[in-house]
C-alpha cells in the first residue's frame, strides 16, 4: 500500500493520454496544473483530458495568487555577473529591452540596495535605481531570466491584497471545471484562507495552503487550522527565509500539520536533475528519504514531469524511493505529539486481524487522520458527493468510494457504509474492519469501532485504550 502520494505536474511533455496512463501506472496519485503557465483554454482542455483518461484522479490547480512573476517573454535575456538589466511594471514590454513583471506596484516599493531574486533563488540582482516604472538592477551572477519565473524580494514587505481580481477569476474557473484542490501562494494567515473559502461554493475545491515565507512560519498553527492541506514550497521558502534552515523548517511544518491531522506536500527540486538526466543524484535520493521520514504525506514533481525528458522514470523513481523509506513508519506514528486517534488507528490496523479500515469523513478531517496513521490495512472512505469523494483520493493510502444518496444521519452510518461496500465488492462477508469517525471539535469524542459481518453493532474502543 502506498503510504506517500505522488503529485505530478502536467505540462507539454505529459499532456497526452499515453503519458498520463504511464504516469499513473508509475505511481502518480494526483495531477497538478500550474496556473501561472499557459492560458485558461489550455488548462480547460487539459482538465477534460485528465478526466477522460483518469476519472478518479484528483486534480490540483495552483493559483498564482500574490506570487510575483515575469510575464511571457518574446526574448528571454541572458546575462553575466555585473550586467545591468531593467525590470518594469509596464506590461507593454516583451523582454527585449525590459523584463515586465505582473505586480503593478513593485516599482513603488523598491529602492537602491535591495536584493531581488528570481527562479527559486537561482538568480540574484541588486537594485541600483528606480526610474518611474523601471527598476534597474545589476546581476550578481550569470544566468538567463525566463518567462513566468518567480520574483522574490525578501528584504521588503510587499503589501498586496489577500485576494486579487485574477485570483477570483481563477477560482471561478476552478469551480467551473470541477478541480478538486486549489493551491494558494504565500499564505500568512487564517484570514487569507477564509477569504479564499468564501469564494468557493459547496466546499469544493479544497484548499492547499502554501507555506513559503516568514509570515507563513510565524502564523503556522492558524494557517494549518484553516486549510485542508499544507504545501511546503521549498523554492520560495529558501529565498524568503534562510536557505540553511529550509530542512529544519520542513520538519517544523510537517510536525505541526501532523498534530492537526492535516496532509503535507513537500515540493521543489526533489528530482531536479531528472529533467535532463535519466538518473537522480544520491543527494536527491537522500532528500526524498528524509522527507518521507519527516512524515510527508505527498511528494510533488514540477518540471520533472511538465517539461522534463524522463517524466515517467521520475515518477517511478520517486515512488520507489518513497516506498522504501515508508517501511520505517513505526517511529513516525508512535510520536506522542500525534492525535490519540492516529496512534490508535496505527496500532489496531497492525493487530493482524483487521483487513480494512472504513472512514466516515463528511468534511475530510477524519480521512486525513486515518491517512496520517499509515495503517497496514486498505482504507476505504465512503462519500455521497462524487467530487468530494474523488478529492479524498489525494490522501495517501485512501480509496474513496462514491455512494449516491448515502445517509449520513442513519441510525448506524458505519453499518450502512459497510453494507454499501459489500454490495460493491470492496468487502467480503468474512472481513474484519475498523470503522473510524472523528471530529475537529475537541469537545466531541472520536470513535473507533471494530466489526465483522457477524459482529454487530461491534466493539467500541476508546482511542485512549490503544
Amino acid at each position: 500500500m502506498a503510504h506517500v502520494g505522488i503529485i505530478a505536474t502536467v505540462g507539454p511533455v505529459s499532456r497526452n493520454p499515453e503519458t498520463l496512463r504511464a504516469l499513473a501506472s508509475a505511481g502518480m496519485t494526483v495531477a497538478r496544473l500550474n496556473g501561472s503557465h499557459a492560458d485558461l483554454d489550455w488548462h480547460r482542455e487539459t482538465i477534460q483530458l485528465i478526466r477522460s483518461v483518469l476519472p478518479d484522479l484528483p486534480i490540483l490547480l495552483d493559483v498564482p495568487g500574490r506570487k510575483i512573476r515575469t510575464l511571457q517573454l518574446a526574448h528571454e535575456p541572458r546575462f553575466s555577473a555585473g550586467d545591468r538589466l531593467t525590470l518594469t511594471t509596464d506590461r507593454s514590454h516583451d523582454g527585449r529591452d525590459k523584463v515586465p513583471v505582473n505586480f503593478d506596484g513593485l516599482h513603488e516599493q523598491l529602492r537602491p540596495g535591495v536584493r531581488v531574486f528570481a527562479d527559486d533563488g537561482t538568480l540574484a540582482f541588486l537594485v541600483e535605481e528606480v526610474d518611474g516604472r523601471d527598476i534597474h538592477v545589476r546581476a550578481l551572477g550569470d544566468g538567463q531570466l525566463r518567462s513566468r519565473k518567480g520574483i522574490n524580494v525578501p528584504d521588503v514587505k510587499l503589501g498586496r491584497d489577500l485576494v486579487t481580481s485574477a485570483d477570483e477569476a481563477m477560482l471561478a474557473f476552478a469551480a467551473e471545471t470541477g478541480v478538486d484542490y486549489v493551491g494558494i501562494s504565500f499564505v500568512e494567515s487564517a484570514a487569507h484562507v477564509q477569504a479564499i473559502r468564501r469564494l468557493i461554493r459547496n466546499g469544493s475545491p479544497r484548499i492547499v495552503a502554501k507555506v513559503e515565507n516568514q509570515g507563513g512560519l510565524d502564523h503556522l498553527d492558524e494557517v494549518i487550522g484553516a486549510s485542508d492541506v499544507i504545501m511546503i514550497d521549498r523554492g520560495d521558502l529558501s529565498v524568503e527565509t534562510e536557505l540553511d534552515r529550509v530542512s529544519l523548517f520542513q520538519k517544523q511544518i510537517i510536525a505541526a500539520a501532523q498534530a492537526r491531522g492535516k496532509p503535507v506536500i513537500v515540493a521543489t527540486e526533489l528530482l531536479h536533475t531528472m529533467i535532463e538526466n535519466p538518473y537522480p543524484t544520491k543527494a536527491e535520493i537522500s532528500d526524498i528519504t528524509n522527507a518521507v521520514l519527516d512524515g510527508a504525506s505527498l511528494l510533488m514533481l514540477s518540471g520533472e514531469t511538465a517539461v522534463g525528458r524522463f517524466p515517467v522514470e521520475a515518477v517511478a523513481r520517486l515512488a520507489s524511493v518513497a516506498s522504501v523509506a515508508s517501511e520505517d513508519v513505526g517511529r513516525i506514528t508512535r510520536s506522542p505529539e500525534l492525535p490519540q486517534v492516529v496512534r490508535a488507528v496505527h496500532a489496531l490496523s497492525r493487530s493482524g486481524e483487521v483487513t480494512g479500515v472504513i472512514v466516515l469523513s463528511r468534511s475530510g478531517y477524519a480521512a486525513g487522520l486515518v491517512a496520517a496513521a499509515r495503517p497496514a490495512a486498505p482504507v476505504l472512505a465512503v462519500h455521497s458527493d462524487e467530487g468530494l469523494a474523488r478529492s479524498l483520493n489525494l490522501l495517501p493510502g485512501v480509496r474513496a468510494v462514491h455512494v449516491p444518496g448515502f445517509d449520513w444521519d442513519a441510525s448506524d452510518p458505519a453499518e450502512a457504509a459497510i453494507a454499501a461496500l459489500v454490495a460493491r465488492g470492496f468487502l467480503g462477508e468474512a472481513d474484519v474492519v475498523l470503522t473510524v469517525a472523528a471530529s475537529a471539535d475537541e469537545s466531541r469524542t472520536d470513535l473507533l469501532t471494530l466489526r465483522t459481518r457477524r459482529l454487530s453493532p461491534g466493539l467500541a474502543i476508546e482511542p485512549q485504550a490503544a
